[in-house]
């Protein structure tokens, strides 16, 4: 959890621009990133792949008002609604992309391509058609800022409990590095998310890093099998924790126009 899913950028800019925000330019700019490019494939209407901004466009003639997260893992469908096949696909990629005004769903495709020293990245992103209902197992920006609070704390105290090299200076570190390269990238969300949205992203993703410098550096003092069996019993659901809130960060952008339409 080091950057953010695609998933969550494509969303995030997504939703920008179909809320007329921001330009399609600026938006497709932050959707790819580092990446080369990236096409959509098997929108209704299309024969084949095509650019984000014609994709981006296509989906706003078919109804698509929003767009949510999904960051499914095994045993957690979360942000998901079905059905099983569009699920599955989903889980193998880690991610995906649900509209919301249109019963279609979005899962990356990541390739590498080119020589070795000069490798560069292509995003397909296939399009499904998906199940309207309510996302499994989204909780609110409240509960979520909530429930990391509580995990930040309890895995920082577990890990330093188990000598675990990722709950001292080292795992500060690395945050305040991360916190520094964050500050002059990209925004953390596009422009017309709730700034609960963002403090809830941000702390997920101090969460994640803990968790990734924790299992980057080693076992520290967690030699024995069941000390590591304990380290990994702790991790697992703050992990979960943090999918969570990231999902519920992403996903604010379209609930909060929900609740302003009622």
């Amino acid at each position: 959890m080091l950057s953010e899913p695609r998933s969550g950028q494509l969303a995030a800019w997504g939703n920008a621009l179909l809320a007329g925000l921001v330009s399609p330019d600026d938006a497709v700019l932050a959707i790819v990133g580092e990446d080369a490019v990236h096409r959509v494939e098997g929108l209704p209407g299309e024969s084949g792949p095509v650019g984000l901004t014609l994709a981006l466009g296509r989906l706003r003639a078919l109804g698509v008002t929003g767009l949510r997260v999904a960051l499914p893992a095994p045993g957690h469908p979360l942000g998901l609604s079905g059905p099983p096949e569009f699920n599955a696909r989903a889980l193998d990629a880690e991610e995906a992309v649900v509209c919301h005004g249109a019963a279609l769903g979005l899962v990356p495709e990541v390739y590498e391509a080119g020589p070795a020293g000069d490798v560069h990245v292509e995003v397909v992103w296939h399009c499904h058609a998906v199940r309207e209902a309510p996302p499994a197992d989204v909780p609110s920006l409240g509960e979520a800022e909530r429930e990391l609070a509580e995990a930040l704390r309890d895995a920082t105290e577990v890990l330093s409990r188990l000598d675990v090299a990722g709950s001292g200076p080292v795992a500060e570190a690395a945050i305040d590095a991360y916190r520094a390269r964050a500050e002059r990238g990209r925004e953390v969300l596009a422009p017309g998310y709730p700034p609960r949205a963002v403090r809830v992203l941000e702390l997920a993703q101090r969460v994640g890093l803990l968790i990734s410098v924790a299992y980057e550096n080693g076992h520290g003092g967690a030699v024995s099998a069941s000390e590591m069996a304990a380290r990994t019993e702790a991790l697992r659901p703050v992990e979960r924790t943090a999918r969570r809130a990231q999902v519920a960060a992403y996903n604010a952008f379209v609930e909060e126009r929900e609740r302003g339409a009622r």
